[in-house]
């Protein structure tokens, strides 16, 4: 299982990314920004998760990181 965090931050189009933590990547926010989302099996479940926990916000995976959760 890998440990993500979303950013607190929204890019310029909205989205709060969520980043692997595990694999690290070089688009990480700033830990100040660093959401921590737990431990899951897939990127799918993380980005699940973070969208329980803000509903209403734009949740998406990170291309770099996440890639097979980025839908915009």
């Amino acid at each position: 299982m890998s440990r993500y965090i979303v950013n607190r931050n929204a890019q310029a189009n909205g989205d709060h990314e969520v980043h692997n933590a595990t694999t690290g990547c070089s688009f990480m926010p700033s830990p100040a920004n660093q959401v921590d989302l737990g431990s899951h099996v897939s990127c799918q479940l993380a980005v699940a998760e973070a969208k329980r926990r803000w509903p209403g916000q734009r949740i998406n995976g990170c291309y770099h990181c996440a890639k097979a959760c980025h839908t915009s």
